[in-house]
């Protein structure tokens, strides 16, 4: 008799124990979610304040230029370090200033017509970023150009002040080797690599 109510008190005591143990897993999992969307954060990028500048050596001087940015969405982890979203530069809006080398340069060079944007996706960062102030940090993604993609790393300097985000950095593109035109002719030599600077202004999205 004294092993059946044993028996029948242990019965009892199980659901109690997986009712428990239920609802502390569903905490959990609210926990690591919450935790998991705080730390990712959205920015968006103003092309009317943020720069992309070009620097290209030719014989005897630099040819110096800017595009125009064309929009710009990332998202990043500081808890993971990923990264997500596509900043992108107008492809047709080259201008150094020089009206038939710019043309040739878009609709040569670019081919503008037919691959309209030239574009960045970050896939993650190494560095610990800082809530305020400058920190130093290494974007990890993949930059196409004239429709193909290719692996980057850009070195980039970001600043935070309160949901406002500035963040700039150069870096060079084997422009050549990548697919585009040489732009070089007899007498006039041009270099393969092209140097790009970058000064972005962007605002943190809730």
């Amino acid at each position: 008799m004294a092993i059946v109510q044993t028996h029948v008190q242990k019965s009892k005591q199980q659901p109690k124990f997986h009712k428990s143990f239920s609802i502390l897993l569903v905490l959990t999992l609210i926990c690591f979610t919450a935790t998991s969307f705080h730390a990712q954060e959205h920015y968006r990028l103003d092309p009317a304040t943020s720069e992309v500048h070009f620097t290209l050596g030719e014989s005897g001087h630099d040819v110096v230029g800017v595009f125009h940015l064309s929009g710009g969405d990332f998202n990043f982890n500081r808890a993971t370090g990923a990264m997500s979203g596509k900043i992108a530069a107008d492809a047709s809006s080259g201008n150094s200033e020089n009206k038939s080398r710019d043309k040739k340069m878009t609709t040569d060079q670019l081919k503008a017509n037919i691959f309209p944007e030239i574009a960045f996706t970050p896939i993650k960062y190494t560095g610990n970023i800082q809530a305020t102030g400058d920190t130093k940090i290494q974007v990890v993604g993949n930059f196409t150009l004239l429709g193909q993609s290719h692996p980057l790393s850009l070195p980039m300097i970001v600043h935070f002040e309160g949901d406002h985000l500035t963040a700039t950095g150069s870096f060079t593109i084997p422009y050549v080797s990548w697919g585009v035109k040489d732009p070089s002719i007899m007498f006039l030599k041009v270099a393969k690599e092209v140097k790009i600077d970058l000064k972005l202004n962007g605002s943190r999205v809730q």
